[in-house]
């Protein structure tokens, strides 16, 4: 393990599973601490937070509706028993419905907006006075936000929301030396994929456009986080940073 990170607390959303978990795993192994937000995963989360434990850092669990402002704010008054600061924001936690869009309501639309869009705005108003000159915020985004997937239109909606709304708060927070990005990532092979009707069709197809001939892991993305968590990374600012293995570029 190295100590890039050490020092470092990076407060993750939607930890407990998939990607959120990888990350977790990924940035404590690099020397940060970690603070895992779910909403109904409490044993998983727990789990995790075991997992960094043994690394030798510390973590912590805390249960939240990201879509809730209330609810964010009322997660950082227990973040802050626990921590002094957020060096790395990471925005992962997401949800919709799997529909056509003229099957949808005004309830799915603000459903998925509320959660995979607006909550960034939540986590990041609540965090910013935490958040010294140097820190990440790294929101997670999917392709659907560029291309229409079938029965994905509301969550692809809500993502390149969530893309726009990265580019305006890159240049809000740039005076105060915090970097906003987001990773777009290709078809993750998660237990989320498993609610898709078209799942095999989804990873068929990825398979055979993907460059790298494969699916992404969770552990891909996760890499893709940390990468844009380093000083290195400094300059990146305001971007949509596509993790797809080439998928995007094959036509």
């Amino acid at each position: 393990m190295s100590e890039v990170l050490k020092g470092q607390v990076a407060l993750i959303t939607g930890g407990a599973r998939g990607i959120g978990r990888a990350t977790a795993l990924k940035l404590a192994e690099h020397g940060a601490d970690i603070a895992i937000v779910y909403f109904n995963s409490s044993d998983e989360a727990e789990k995790v937070v075991a997992e960094i434990e043994a690394l030798g850092r510390k973590a912590v669990a805390m249960q939240a509706n990201v879509a809730d402002h209330a609810s964010v704010k009322a997660m950082m008054a227990v973040f802050k028993e626990h921590f002094s600061q957020i060096n790395i924001l990471v925005s992962n936690a997401a949800s919709g419905v799997l529909k056509p869009a003229l099957k949808m309501s005004t309830k799915h639309w603000r459903w998925c907006m509320e959660t995979n869009a607006l909550a960034l705005n939540h986590l990041v108003t609540e965090a910013k006075p935490l958040m010294p000159r140097g820190s990440s915020v790294i929101a997670l985004s999917s392709l659907g936000a560029a291309r229409a997937i079938p029965n994905y239109a509301f969550i692809g909606a809500s993502k390149a929301a969530l893309e726009a709304l990265v580019r305006s708060l890159s240049i809000e927070l740039a005076e105060d030396g915090i970097r906003v990005n987001t990773i777009s990532a290709g078809v993750v092979d998660t237990d989320a994929l498993k609610h898709f009707p078209n799942r095999e069709h989804l990873l068929g197809e990825y398979e055979s456009r993907s460059l790298a001939g494969r699916p992404l892991t969770p552990d891909d993305v996760a890499d893709g986080i940390y990468l844009l968590c380093l000083p290195e990374a400094g300059l990146i600012m305001g971007q949509t940073v596509f993790l797809d293995a080439g998928y995007a570029v094959t036509g």
